[in-house]
């Protein structure tokens, strides 16, 4: 890797039940998986929205990993199975805006499956490696550059307020 390569971002949305405990598994057996792979917990694949996925491209996450149960054995009953549903919408809508769905992938893992999540983590960072960068991720600020997130003002109920295209850093008063 040359001085201006990155790794791959790699983010892992995991159920709590299996992947997570996978994940940990894997960690606490000290096998080797990338550095850059983000993992986040959340109580069930079924509760991941759409919105997360794209929003992790968006943000730009090389690859996004959903891994929950096994099929058939959801915490949920069926939360995986609506999960895997999801994912294959989201991964057309990604094909239909010009990313390669192959940057997104669903995964069912057991809590004892450490070794695997180990292997589907080394696979999807080789898979996004031969797709390249994410284009929608921004390049990083120049070093000394301060990059300042802004938010919408909004008004004390909640409304959108201010005029148009008006935004402020984070914490900071009208």
């Amino acid at each position: 890797m040359s001085g201006t390569e990155r790794p791959p971002l790699i983010v892992a949305f995991c159920c709590h039940y299996c992947a997570y405990a996978a994940a940990d598994l894997a960690g606490a057996m000290r096998l080797q998986y990338p550095p850059s792979l983000r993992v986040v917990k959340i109580p069930c694949t079924g509760k991941i929205d759409a919105s997360y996925l794209l929003r992790a491209l968006e943000r730009g996450a090389d690859g996004v990993i959903v891994a929950g149960c096994l099929e058939g054995q959801c915490h949920f009953l069926e939360g995986n199975l609506r999960a895997r549903e999801r994912v294959a919408r989201v991964k057309e809508m990604v094909e239909a805006i010009g990313l390669s769905g192959e940057r997104l992938e669903m995964y069912n893992l057991s809590s004892a499956m450490g070794q695997r999540f180990g292997e589907i983590a080394r696979e999807m960072e080789e898979r996004v490696k031969r797709l390249g960068p994410n284009p929608l991720r921004r390049a990083a600020p120049a070093p000394g550059a301060e990059a300042v997130a802004t938010t919408p003002i909004t008004t004390p109920g909640g409304t959108p307020g201010g005029t148009s295209g008006e935004t402020r850093k984070p914490g900071e008063k009208p």
